[in-house]
């Protein structure tokens, strides 16, 4: 197997929910655009039902995956650590002009080992992070949303080894940190100024798509969020350049002293050895 190959493959079944579970949550962060809220109102009274349904999708995700053979213990047990590890990371840089340093991880560990792995990370690794901040509302559905794709979108990546590797990571950690925050601002975004609000930057029910769009935008301009997001895309650019080729090495060692993809081989001595009495 090349090193740069997803470790954990996409069989046909996973590749299957996870379109789906993708479709209905990028269904979940668009649908205002589609629906006309109340003016003034907050996810609060939605995101509970988006909590149940993600929930549901991740754990489809990783049945998908096992009945497919692609994930196992061994899989799992490093999703669980490397989860652990996101939750760490997450408070060092949180509500510093943008500065978090988990999206770096999700996006190596995307790249190693394959997408499924990298969307249910990503999810878990924000689910466990608000548990440990006391970060837990009506967002956090949606931040595990993004952050799946996040890590999801990284083990689709074209195949690059060596400097070639680290630039196309480092690329991607800026551009899906723009995407995240993009993804947040549109879940907020028509509650923020109250529907029909004037100015131009207010979400306006039934006006054409391209028009929201323009609107959207403009809001995300003004209220400073590109900026927070520029902050999260300087921070993955910054540490992938700086320490992703140690971490996929240190990544990829675990893989081989995992032995994943691998059965066990017996020769003749093995076979002699436990037949002699």
């Amino acid at each position: 197997m090349r090193p740069d190959a997803p470790v954990v493959r996409l069989g046909r079944r996973s590749a299957i929910v996870l379109a789906v579970a993708s479709v209905v949550g990028l269904a979940m962060f668009a649908w205002p655009l589609l629906l006309r809220p109340a003016a003034g109102a907050a996810h609060a009274t939605d995101a509970p039902l988006v909590f149940l349904l993600c929930m549901p999708m991740l754990v489809a995700v990783v049945l998908a995956a096992i009945a497919d053979g692609t994930i196992d213990v061994r899989a799992l047990a490093i999703l669980g650590v490397l989860a652990g590890v996101g939750a760490a990371l997450r408070p060092l840089g949180a509500g510093t002009g943008g500065i978090e340093l988990v999206f770096f991880l999700l996006v190596l560990a995307g790249r190693v080992f394959g997408p499924g792995f990298g969307f249910v990370l990503g999810a878990s690794t924000l689910f466990a992070s608000a548990l440990l901040t006391a970060g837990v509302g009506p967002w956090l559905p949606f931040q595990m949303l993004a952050a799946a794709w996040v890590g999801c979108v990284a083990g689709l990546l074209p195949r690059a080894r060596g400097r070639a590797e680290i630039v196309l990571l480092a690329t991607y950690g800026a551009v899906s940190a723009y995407g995240y925050g993009l993804l947040l601002d549109l879940w907020a975004w028509p509650f923020t100024f109250g529907a029909g609000a004037d100015g131009g930057l207010a979400y306006v029910p039934g006006a054409p798509l391209v028009d929201n769009l323009r609107r959207f935008l403009l809001s995300t301009i003004a209220t400073s969020t590109l900026g927070w997001d520029t902050g999260r895309a300087l921070t993955n650019v910054v540490a992938i350049l700086a320490i992703g080729a140690p971490v996929l090495a240190v990544l990829r060692r675990t893989v081989r002293l995992a032995a994943f993809d691998t059965s066990p081989v017996f020769d003749e001595t093995d076979v002699v050895t436990a037949t002699t009495p």
